[in-house]
């Protein structure tokens, strides 16, 4: 099943591909990787999300790869620009000259261009974001420059996590085309005030997080570990990972005969109409086949969205 995006126009898998953890979580396999990104390709998952920050431009340059064997139709390619600064997420004292001065745009844009094997790509995103630099000119001719030299299609902001509000002033100045954001049975604050004014705006929405970074696939347990340097022992800390595999519990109980724990989180993120893609990180074959066959365009049962909503998690500790 494909969706528009937005105002570009343009058809993009609803179930698009998630690229993070090719570049930089533990466990990777690059033949796997490739297999899984052709794999996505030939089942139409024409919807590839990546980053410069992703393993330094390493899962870029596995995409790039990939496409130079691909004798299909390209794909739309959605990439990120890192802050100069390399602190994640954006602080509203940061300053935009140390996040993202005009001539970092740009030369980051090319870098990206150069790691993917192509001349443009279709959305090229901020990868942390602060409302406070919204009415700041500087940005907004740097990236209009980009769109006039055709080096990008479109522009977006990856929204900080769990901050949903922190980019609507940005929005109405009509120069974002997507937004890309934490959404998940636990993450549902999108929909109070984001959703909307995408809607509103013609503003495509990239749903991240699914899998709330894996505990939603159901596999994950209390004594689960992870290699020195990957991101997951951030965002699991012990006292974290046990609240959360909790919540799963609790959620697991409402999962339908039929249906699985990944598959019930996919069918909820795509029951909402302001969101175009949602982006899986998906490393296997099997992973592709079983998360692509989620977009079948059955309904999402009423009964089964208000059990759903008792499942809202809002948290507010900022992390990557």
């Amino acid at each position: 099943m494909y969706r528009t995006f937005g105002r570009m126009g343009t058809p993009v898998a609803e179930v698009g591909f998630g690229t993070w953890g090719m570049g930089g979580w533990s466990g990777s396999n690059d033949e796997a990787s490739r297999a899984s990104l052709t794999r996505g390709l030939e089942l139409g998952c024409n919807f590839l999300d990546t980053a410069l920050a992703y393993g330094d431009g390493y899962s870029e340059r596995l995409i790039g790869g990939v496409l130079r064997g691909w004798t299909g139709p390209r794909p739309f390619i959605a990439t990120k620009l890192p802050p100069k600064n390399g602190r994640w997420p954006a602080r509203a004292d940061y300053a935009l000259a140390d996040v993202f001065p005009a001539d970092y745009i740009r030369s980051a844009t090319e870098q990206s261009l150069e790691n993917l094997g192509v001349d443009s790509v279709d959305l090229q995103q901020f990868h942390v974001w602060t409302d406070a630099w919204a009415t700041d000119d500087r940005w907004q001719r740097a990236v209009a420059d980009l769109k006039a030299q055709k080096l990008v299609r479109g522009v977006g902001i990856s929204i900080n996590r769990w901050q949903p509000k922190n980019a609507i002033q940005a929005l109405r100045t009509g120069l974002i085309d997507a937004v890309q954001v934490v959404y998940n049975i636990f993450d549902q604050a999108p929909e109070d005030e984001l959703f909307p004014v995408c809607q509103e705006l013609g503003v495509a929405v990239i749903a991240r997080v699914p899998f709330d970074e894996g505990s939603l696939t159901g596999t994950m347990t209390v004594h689960d570990t992870w290699p020195q340097g990957d991101w997951r022992n951030i965002y699991f800390t012990p006292q974290n990972l046990r609240a959360t595999l909790a919540r799963v519990e609790r959620v697991r109980d409402d999962v339908p005969r039929g249906m699985d724990l990944p598959e019930l989180a996919l069918r909820f993120i795509l029951h909402h109409p302001a969101v175009t893609t949602v982006i899986p990180g998906m490393r296997t074959e099997r992973h592709v086949e079983r998360n692509l066959a989620a977009s079948d365009g059955r309904p999402f049962p009423a009964g089964l969205l208000t059990a759903m909503r008792a499942h809202r998690w809002d948290r507010t500790t900022v992390i990557p």
